[in-house]
């Protein structure tokens, strides 16, 4: 920019002319606000970057090391938290007030301690006192009149025995079989196993597979614990077994798939896995095991499926022509799902409720750090809580899903407009770079899927149950770490459906596998295969 100063032998020096200096001292002003307020502008801009990564950096510490809960009990001083003016009446039934006092919410636990169940066994030890202490001083013998009991658990380590099969052989002296045409020695046939010429037995197997895939035992651990007990079986002979076991039941597990797509309502999930030895794949590459829950509440089946990858494509395959509805969380591997024809898409409440969550624990009672909206955080919190008590109401009074879907109609839909109006109201005010910003546009973006649940009674508000199912294997993860080839991986894949599908229909694992074992030899028609499925088998049949 030229200058407005004279030249002199070279050197700028100011005119004598009074309108002259006006101008330079105009010039100036103006030059020195425009540098000002762009200062500022680049002064605020990286002040809000600034913030944003340490509140990023926060959660991420919060993640790795801080308790993981996703109950909310925030309190903000002694203030009560504004909610919606105008909220239904019944959902302020469910919390009374009286007086404006707020009280926090608290469970009261009953004294004493739990009885021990019922159906443990009982070996009663009596304690008497000496004959010579039943003399009372008068010379007569005391009279039990009551007595005292207290009950201790005792525990018995594993034990192993050895179960020896004999089989007699007989055959005729008279005629030393010349007169027979059939066979000249009977014997009784050799006992149908899982494995055959093995000398594993069904409780062997049930033992070493829960161990694995229930309670997260390697194998190599479960060698240590057999050396103590004086046996030897390595790790690969329990690998051997459970290749081999796995093949046999391949039949069940086509059975229980079909059985997860006849119902109306499918969850999926899906969680990394890492294999070390698959063709064409380097050991770091990232495999993905995907599970999907479905059927009825009352007898729902669990169906985990391996694959290297995490495309649409595998729901997309496993699905078919289903025709229903589907509960995700908001991965984009699920976006095909809102144009595929028949298919209702519904996603997650839960999801949302950790979005805002995260501004509250990243906020903190003692962060120094400012965190943008954390009021407005606790306000959506308390939207979402109020949603879920209307779900525990329906679930403390036993609804069916017509009641269920009224339910829904007369105190949810009120509520969820409510929220949908103010997140409108939110987006434009809130960067979308900071926690709030992202927690809303979530929100807003998931928005025609989250209010799915509305439709019916059968649909949950969140995914939680596919993610309960999935735990398990998220918790024998950190223990195994990796599988070492696909196959080994989709053996896996067998025994956690098999597992958790037991246990969403409330039998044991341990009897469940045991009793599959001892039964599925000697199953011969599909019939047969079919009632051995975790829903179709009784605790009397265990």
């Amino acid at each position: 920019m030229l200058s407005l100063f004279m030249l002199k032998d070279g050197q700028e020096i100011l005119p004598d002319d009074v309108a002259e200096l006006k101008k330079i001292i105009n010039f100036q002003q103006e030059r020195f606000e425009s540098l000002t307020a762009k200062s500022e502008n680049e002064f605020k801009y990286l002040s809000s970057q600034l913030q944003f990564a340490n509140e990023e950096i926060r959660l991420l510490r919060i993640q790795m090391f801080a308790k993981i809960s996703e109950r909310f009990t925030e309190e903000v001083g002694n203030v009560q938290r504004s909610l919606f003016e105008n909220w239904p009446q019944e959902v302020e039934e469910l919390e009374p007030e009286e007086e404006n006092v707020v009280i926090k919410e608290h469970h009261r636990k009953k004294g004493g301690r739990k009885p021990l169940p019922k159906n443990l066994s009982r070996v009663e030890v009596i304690h008497d006192i000496p004959e010579e202490e039943k003399l009372c001083e008068c010379g007569c013998t005391k009279t039990k009149i009551g007595e005292e009991t207290s009950e201790n658990l005792q525990i018995k380590p594993a034990e192993l025995w050895v179960e020896k099969n004999i089989r007699p052989k007989y055959a005729c002296k008279s005629c030393e079989g010349v007169e027979s045409e059939g066979k000249v020695v009977s014997i009784a046939p050799v006992p149908p196993q899982m494995i055959p010429k093995s000398f594993s037995s069904p409780s062997l197997l049930a033992h070493i597979l829960i161990g694995k895939f229930c309670d997260a035992l390697p194998f190599y651990r479960q060698e240590q614990q057999f050396k103590r007990y004086d046996v030897q079986i390595s790790r690969a002979t329990m690998c051997n077994w459970t290749f081999y076991v796995a093949e046999r039941l391949k039949p069940l597990l086509e059975m229980l798939r079909l059985w997860v797509l006849s119902g109306p309502l499918i969850n999926i999930d899906e969680t990394p896995v890492q294999v070390l030895k698959e063709p064409g794949r380097e050991p770091e590459s990232k495999s993905y095991m995907w599970v999907f829950r479905g059927c009825s509440k009352s007898m729902p089946g669990v169906y985990y499926h391996y694959s290297p990858s995490r495309s649409g494509m595998i729901p997309k395959d496993f699905l078919g022509d289903f025709k229903g509805y589907i509960q995700t969380d908001g991965y984009q591997g699920y976006n095909f799902l809102d144009t595929q024809e028949g298919i209702t898409h519904s996603t997650c409440w839960a999801h949302v409720r950790r979005k805002f969550n995260d501004v509250i624990k990243v906020a903190g009672k003692k962060n120094k750090i400012k965190v943008r909206g954390k009021g407005k955080a606790n306000h959506a919190m308390d939207v979402i809580r109020n949603l879920y008590l209307i779900e525990r109401e329906a679930k403390n009074k036993g609804f069916d899903e017509e009641q269920i879907f009224q339910l829904r109609q007369e105190k949810s839909l009120p509520i969820i407009n409510e929220f949908g109006l103010w997140l409108s109201e939110m987006a434009p005010k809130v960067p979308p770079q900071c926690l709030l910003g992202k927690a809303i546009n979530y929100t807003i973006n998931q928005w025609p899927r989250l209010i799915k649940y509305l439709d019916n009674g059968f649909v949950l508000m969140d995914n939680n149950l596919v993610e309960n199912a999935i735990r398990p294997f998220a918790v024998g993860r950190k223990n195994w770490l990796f599988s070492v080839t696909q196959r080994g991986a989709e053996s896996s894949a067998l025994f956690y459906s098999l597992i958790e599908t037991a246990k969403a229909n409330g039998v044991e694992p341990h009897k469940y596998l045991k009793y599959l074992f001892e039964k599925f030899p000697l199953a011969k028609t599909t019939k047969d295969v079919f009632n051995l499925l975790p829903m179709n088998v009784s605790k009397q049949d265990l």
